[in-house]
Formats: C-alpha cells, structure tokens, sequence
C-alpha cells in the first residue's frame, strides 16, 4: 500500500506542485489550506509523513509542529520561505526532521520525503547487530536506545546520528560525512543542521559515559568519557 502524504500549505500553486510530484511517484497525497486543519487531519488520519508550511492562517506552522511533538513521532518535512539560520535551526530544534527553502526544487521535495520515510521506517538495512558504547546500547532493529538498560529517548535523526557515530568509534567524521551516513543524501552544504541535532544528542547522552567530542576544523567522534 503507498504511503499517504499530507501536504498543509495556503497556497494553492505549491500544494498542487508538491500532489503532481508525489503522485507521480506513487504515493497517496491529502491536503490542508491552513494550521488547524492540517493538525486535525495528521491526529485523526495520520499520514505517513507531513509537509508543512510554517507561514499560515488560523494557526502557523510551528504551533502545529508543536502540537504534534507533543503527543507523535510523525515524520515533519518543513517548507519555509524563511532563509535565515536561527529559522533553520529553530525548526530543527522544535522537531521537525527536515526543511526545505522556498522556492524548491520539486524532485528535491520527493527526494527528501523518501529520505524520511525510509529513515523513520526501516533504520539501516542489514545492519542490526547491537552496538555498545561504555553503558549505551544502541539497537538499530528495535530503533532504541539505553543508559546502563535504562531507555532513552531519541527522535528519529538524533538516532541515525548516533548510529553513524557508533559505526565509526572514535573516528573523527566530517559534517558533510555525518550528512551523508545520517540523513543518506547530499544536503547541499547545510552543515549547520549537523551542530543543532549533535546539541540535541549531547543532552539526551548527558546522564552517560558517552561524549561527541568536537574536534575543531574537522567535525565530531564518539568516544567514552573518563571518569
């Protein structure tokens, strides 16, 4: 069964470009022409990811971002006309998995709709072993994560994120290196987005003996800390 999009944008040209695109490969696509109809659709039929547009009526697109961390997982690909980096990272921060800069490229759009979807859905194929690092067990099957057996929770990027590391111990790996193993596309130079979610990574591991230490000028390694 193909997997339902829901598009949530107030204008009608970029909702009916981002169907075209979508359609054409293969999935089932819904749309919303504002915020509170986009959040009543995504928490009574949810789909299995969502587009959304941060500039719009009755209710924007960060308060139903909001919403929906609060109570979902649900894979959030943000549109933005807004190119500025605290907007950016401010989306990042606020949940969603993705953005992407208005005007877009739509083949660019359904590139990272299924980029998402297969991170969000099947983890790493043939790769399921468990890694341990100092307490932290890491379960790429089961997509969970413990401290000393303890779980912890992570989303969805800040997982591939950490899986890229654990795979790579000790090993100093490039932004766009971390890019590439954790997101599994090339994401045109927006290294910015790998510092927000290894922030967010650090405090979800703060209670560990784990640490990504920066090395500056190269990118980021895994490592155990010393007590």
């Amino acid at each position: 069964m193909a997997d339902t999009i829901l598009v949530a944008d107030d204008e009608a040209s970029i909702r009916d470009l981002a169907r075209l695109y979508l359609e054409k490969e293969g999935f089932h696509v819904h749309t919303a022409v504002n915020g509170a109809e986009a959040l009543a659709q995504a928490e009574s039929d949810p789909p299995a990811l969502l587009v959304l547009d941060l500039m719009m009526p009755e209710m924007d697109g960060w308060e139903v971002c909001r919403r929906l961390r609060a109570r979902s997982d649900l894979p959030i690909l943000v549109l933005t006309a807004r190119d500025q980096d605290i907007d950016k990272i401010v989306t990042l921060e606020m949940g969603a998995d993705d953005y992407l800069t208005k005007p877009f490229n739509p083949r660019e759009l359904v590139a990272r709709v299924r980029a998402i979807l297969r991170r969000a859905g099947s983890g790493r194929p043939a790769q399921d072993k468990l890694r341990h690092i100092g307490r932290v067990t890491i379960d790429p099957t089961a997509r969970q994560v413990t401290v000393g057996g303890e779980p912890i929770n992570l989303r969805g990027r800040e997982f591939d994120l950490l899986l890229a590391l654990a795979d790579h111990p000790n090993q100093v790996l490039s932004r766009d290196q971390l890019l590439e193993l954790a997101w599994g596309y090339d994401y045109a130079g927006q290294t910015r987005t790998v510092d927000v979610h290894v922030a967010q990574l650090r405090d979800r591991l703060s209670g560990s003996d784990v640490e990504i230490e920066t090395v500056w000028g190269h990118g980021y390694k895994l490592g155990v800390r010393d007590e």
